[in-house]
């Protein structure tokens, strides 16, 4: 991305010139205080905000003007903040919906779950159960497994761990080391800062909708409390 501006209403961007790079089989962080546009960043990536100014490159392609099925086309996955399942849909039903773009060919899309809940057989367990009646943690490996049904190259993360226990949210972390192995490069949303640095290649933190500092994860690794008490003004 590159002196990238968006938002939601004319003449108001929330992101104001943002410079960043997520690098091939990486996992980039984006930390920063509430309002400073990290979601918004997510959001432009995945192709739901269009950029007043400034370009999302994808490759050598300028990708910031094409509509969100495109992207996903183009193998960028997107894990949105917060819950997501359609809770009176299956967990089969959910997982499906990952692969709306193979609607048309059902033999390739039936494949792409079943690849999907070999990766995670206790989803196979709970396919017939509805996504509403379970766990908050189980919710999550759906959202993740809807997520992976196109094989995305690129995965965005908003705010994995919202809502999840400790330990369910080390699991969901480990997921994403594990994803990031397979050579899948990940940008991360993320508000505990602890617990994404320890995961982080390198780290972009904004302010106020613009780069503030960025390095590699060793340079975050102090007092990390310090940081967020400058977020917070304390």
């Amino acid at each position: 991305m590159s002196g990238l501006f968006a938002g939601y209403v004319p003449g108001h961007p929330i992101l104001r010139g943002v410079d960043l790079t997520a690098q091939s089989g990486r996992i980039t962080v984006v930390l920063g205080p509430n309002g400073a546009g990290k979601s918004t960043l997510l959001k432009t990536a995945a192709g739901f905000l269009v950029p007043l100014r400034g370009s999302v490159m994808l490759g050598d392609t300028d990708i910031g003007h094409l509509p969100a099925h495109r992207h996903i086309a183009l193998g960028i996955g997107l894990l949105p903040q917060g819950r997501s399942t359609f809770p009176d849909l299956s967990v089969y039903e959910n997982i499906e919906l990952g692969g709306w773009s193979m609607r048309s060919d059902r033999k390739r899309l039936a494949a792409a779950v079943e690849a999907v809940l070999t990766r995670y057989p206790h989803l196979r367990e709970l396919r017939h159960r509805a996504a509403g009646s379970l766990s908050g943690g189980q919710q999550r490996a759906v959202e993740i497994a809807r997520m992976l049904v196109p094989d995305p190259t690129v995965l965005l993360v908003d705010e994995p761990s919202v809502g999840l226990s400790p330990i369910v949210a080390r699991q969901v972390y480990q997921e994403l080391r594990a994803l990031k192995a397979e050579g899948r490069t990940i940008l991360l949303v993320d508000q505990d800062v602890r617990a994404a640095i320890a995961i982080a290649d390198y780290v972009y933190v904004l302010g106020s909708g613009r780069n503030d500092v960025e390095g590699d994860r060793s340079a975050f690794e102090g007092d990390l409390g310090a940081m967020v008490r400058g977020w917070l003004g304390v």
